[in-house]
This record gives structure tokens, sequence and C-alpha cells, in this order.
């Protein structure tokens, strides 16, 4: 027996659709809807949507039927947004689990190539957690690679703010593959985002200082002064320094992201020296400013036996001045 009914398409009233509550999607272009909305009221819908339908009795007694959309939520929004009343719709016969509801919309989305990668992230994540699917599993189920699933997975580790930024199309799917490289450093995984979205940096530029500061990083860990050094650095200047040690001397570097950054970075710099150069001039003026009773004060305190020998012993500078006076020649 068919899964729908009669293989028929029914007319189904828009506002008797109640969404499906396991549908992957959180994202949905309102640019795009708007285009679908308009090419509806010219064509029509021409993929019917797929429902389940269920009977319930009303409280006030008799029987009412109830749709649950399956797939083509965006069909839906987009026929509500050109005024449509009904829509084209197939309708399952089984009675459909909360596993095959999630599963169906999900593969129904990646079919389609509907889902951004945060919203099929979060869909794999449903499917591993809530029904306790592997990763092969729900690579079985999609279509897809043990390994696609799991990478599609790890995008849950970035930070929301960059996964937002992967939402909304200001960096690639394939910018995250550098970006999780760095996801046991946060800082200079900040720093590489910005420099994605600022430098406008492809995916392989991105990739390689990825790279370069992992490799650095292990080269480093036998020299734990030379990191304490550059996260110095890093807090005073507030940008990504890298320190390249060779064999004799080495190179450091200071990332910036356009002039008024470098020139920020000269004038915190300048202060530095200045600040400096004002406390050396105030602790001489200190010191020329201090008073004879200053310096007593700070001498060493003698003991009675130390005074009179210190009166006892002769004066060199005396014996010098009697040396080369006047008295000690004679005609």
């Amino acid at each position: 027996m068919s899964q729908f009914y009669n293989d028929a398409i029914f007319w189904i009233e828009v506002d008797r659709i109640k969404p499906n509550p396991f549908q992957p999607r959180r994202e949905f272009d309102e640019t795009q809807l708007r285009a679908l909305a308009d090419s509806i009221r010219q064509y029509g819908v021409l993929q019917a949507l797929v429902v389940t339908r269920k009977e319930v009795e009303k409280p006030e007694g008799g029987i009412a039927t109830e749709y649950e959309l399956v797939a083509g939520e965006r069909r839906l929004r987009a026929s509500k947004l050109a005024g449509l009343s009904q829509v084209p719709a197939l309708i399952r016969t089984t009675e459909d689990s909360d596993l095959m509801k999630l599963e169906l919309a999900i593969i129904e989305n990646i079919q389609r190539e509907d889902l951004n990668a945060v919203d099929r992230a979060y869909a794999f994540d449903r499917l591993a957690k809530e029904f306790n699917f592997t990763h092969a599993e729900i690579g079985k189920k999609v279509g897809k690679s043990r390994e696609y699933v799991s990478n599609t997975l790890r995008i849950l580790t970035l930070p929301e703010h960059i996964r937002t930024a992967l939402t909304e199309g200001k960096i690639t799917e394939g910018h995250t593959r550098p970006l999780m490289m760095l996801v046991d450093r946060p800082e200079e995984q900040e720093t590489l985002f910005k420099e994605i979205i600022f430098k406008k940096l492809n995916v392989r530029e991105a990739e390689g200082i990825a790279r370069h500061i992992a490799v650095e990083r292990a080269r480093k860990l036998i020299d734990h002064e030379l990191i304490e050094i550059e996260d110095q650095f890093k807090e005073k200047l507030g940008t990504r320094v890298r320190i390249e040690k060779r064999e004799e001397g080495g190179r450091v570097t200071i990332d910036f992201f356009n002039k008024e950054d470098l020139r920020a970075l000269l004038e915190r710099i300048a202060a530095e020296n200045a600040a400096l150069g004002n406390e050396s001039a105030s602790q001489a003026a200190e010191i020329a400013n201090a008073t004879p009773l200053e310096v007593v004060e700070n001498a060493p305190v003698l003991t009675e036996e130390e005074r009179i020998m210190a009166e006892d012993k002769p004066k060199e500078d005396d014996e010098d001045e009697s040396l080369y006076s006047v008295s000690n020649f004679s005609i």
C-alpha cells in the first residue's frame, strides 16, 4: 500500500496546517520568501507539501481533522505571504513518530540544500542526542559520510557570534575549518575570525594562518619564557603577536587590521615610552632636590666606637692639600 492516500494531491486550507515541531530550519530569508511568494502568485505551488492527518474529538463533540506539516514549510510560509487560502498537499497514511518527522524534515531540507551549515549541525545534534543515532547512522540516513557528519557537528563548538556570522553568510563553511583548529586558543581564534571578516581572507589563506599558529605553538612548548613574552606582547598591544625564534635571533610579527589600528599601536608604544621617561625624570628631580637634612637622615647610624675611630682617621684630602701648600716649599 502506498504511504500516501491514493497517491492523490489534496487541497488543504493553510490555516489548518500546523507547523512541524521538528523543523530543523531556524532561519528563513525574508527576501527569498518574498521572491518565492511572487512566483507562487504567478505560477502557483508547483510542488505539493507533505502532511500527516489526524482525527481528534472536539470538546463540544464531533470529530475534527488536523494536519501537521512534514515537509515544505518554506512553501507554506510563502503561500501565506502570497495570500493563498489553500495549498496542494500529499497526506501520509502512516502515523509518523517524532523521530520520523524529524528525519523526514532533515532529509527533505538537505536534499533541497535548504539548510545552512549551523541549522544542519543542530539537526544532526538532535538526531544524536534525542534518538541516540551514531554519526555513521546519521550519515547513512542523509546520504553523507560519517566524517561529514562529525565535521558538521564540530561547528557547534564555535562561539555563538561566529556561528551567527556563518548563518548570515559573512563567512563560509570552509572558513570554519581553520577556526576550529584554534578552538582551544580563543584569543587567537577571535583574531583570525576578525581577519577573515576585515581582510576578506579566503579559506586557503585562513588555513595557512591557523596551521602556522599551531606549528609555532608546538615549537614553543619547550620554551616557556618565549610563550610568556609573546603573551605579554599580546596583552600590551591588544592584537596577535608572533615570535619566530631562529638559530640566531628571530622575528616579531605584529598583526593589524587597518591604518587606524597601526596608528593606535604606534601611539600606545609612544605613550609607554613617554611614561617611562617621565618616571626617570621624576626620580632624577627627586634626588637633585634632596635637602642636606634628607641626606643626613638617610646616612648609616654609627656606634660610639665607630664614630671615634672615624674622627681619629687621617683625611687623605687634607694630606693632599698640605702636600701642595706654599708653606711646604722653600727657596
